[in-house]
């Protein structure tokens, strides 16, 4: 299982729509957190590998209307030991 995190940055307007897109309508996603700063939402991506990830982000996120820019982070592990 690989576990990834995006930032990005919505175009004004379209905020609601890209947060209920995520939220709703990508699996790959398990959390969608909105922000105040420089970017405006946080999102947490699960999949079987790393690959994956990119493919969810480039595919499925960037080509969500109103997305206008994401920075992704890949994590090597959980701390916690939850995972």
């Amino acid at each position: 299982m690989a576990t990834g995190f995006a930032l990005l940055s919505i175009s004004p307007l379209y905020e609601k729509e890209v947060f209920r897109a995520l939220d709703k309508e990508i699996e790959e996603i398990v959390e969608v957190h909105p922000l105040f700063g420089e970017y405006d939402i946080l999102i947490k991506i699960r999949t079987e590998n790393i690959n994956m990830i990119g493919d969810v982000v480039l595919k499925k996120i960037r080509s969500l209307k109103g997305v206008s820019d994401s920075k992704t982070l890949i994590s090597t592990r959980s701390l916690s030991g939850d995972e």
